[in-house]
């Protein structure tokens, strides 16, 4: 059976996407959309380019992979999934809790699919949430200042950096998404799957360092239960270092991991699915 997809958004990783699709037998591309269409002109064949998003019904697909930008999910999210599965690229649009709400109950005949990316260990932190066990979980995310697209107040604050690390946020993650969409997707993966705690409950950080300028890296922090005996509670701390240029928003082995979460993303069932 031939894996259908398609593709909205041809920034870095949608191209990486579509490349990878026509590379393999598994899977076949039935459709790509930019907002600017003039880019896809040269790189994908004429009958695949969806000039108009909102004419997606007219093709036969099992998966829509979005790649763009929050504000697809909120304009188009529901329609999507009364289609195909759909697999959220930018999941800090789901801090809103009216759009996470709609688009779970939307999610009845299709599987709304959210890509682990950097998050590591996604999969135990959902078990521990699961049982009840997960009591805090905290993600930092430190890059160059370059690499972050901001909003808000710590925008300023982030081209104001100079020559050391500065933390620009610290706290709740639903309060960090909308002033960093583009950049903290990681950690709204993480609180859905640390379902207990939700948005408000998981801890974000992220820090603009100046001196970093071929890592992004992601700390994890996750404390469970505490033993009545030994009176010590449960930690885990894990550390990825994801190699990335100066300016780039995404680090290079988030690429592999969104790839391997797209074709993971099939047959699941309605509902929203860590993949």
């Amino acid at each position: 059976m031939v894996f259908r997809i398609g593709i909205v958004g041809f920034g870095n990783l949608g191209q990486y996407l579509v490349k990878e699709i026509k590379d393999r037998k598994n899977v076949q591309l039935v459709f790509v959309w930019n907002r600017t269409i003039t880019s896809l002109i040269e790189h994908v064949d004429k009958e695949l380019i969806l000039e108009d998003l909102t004419r997606f019904k007219q093709f036969s697909v099992d998966l829509i992979v979005e790649v763009a930008h929050p504000d697809i999910t909120r304009q188009y999210g529901p329609q999507f999934l009364s289609h195909a599965d759909y697999m959220i690229g930018s999941p800090t649009a789901l801090a809103d809790p009216q759009l996470e709400a709609i688009l779970r109950e939307a999610a009845i005949d299709h599987g709304l699919y959210v890509p682990s990316g950097a998050f590591w260990g996604g999969e135990d932190i959902k078990k521990m949430a699961d049982r009840g066990t997960l009591k805090a979980l905290k993600i930092t995310m430190t890059k160059h200042p370059n690499s972050f697209k901001l909003c808000g107040d710590i925008k300023a604050k982030n081209a104001a950096v100079t020559d050391k690390a500065v933390v620009l946020y610290d706290g709740p993650v639903r309060s960090l998404c909308p002033l960093a969409p583009n950049n903290v997707n990681t950690m709204a993966a993480a609180s859905l799957a640390a379902h207990n705690l939700g948005f408000d409950g998981v801890q974000g950080s992220i820090v603009a360092d100046p001196n970093l300028p071929d890592w992004h890296i992601v700390e994890v922090e996750v404390w469970g239960p505490g033993d009545k005996e030994s009176g010590k509670a449960f930690h885990c701390k894990t550390v990825r270092r994801n190699p990335a240029l100066i300016g780039n928003v995404t680090g290079s082995a988030t690429y592999a991991s969104f790839l391997s979460s797209m074709l993971n993303a099939c047959n699941k069932g309605p509902g929203v699915h860590l993949c």
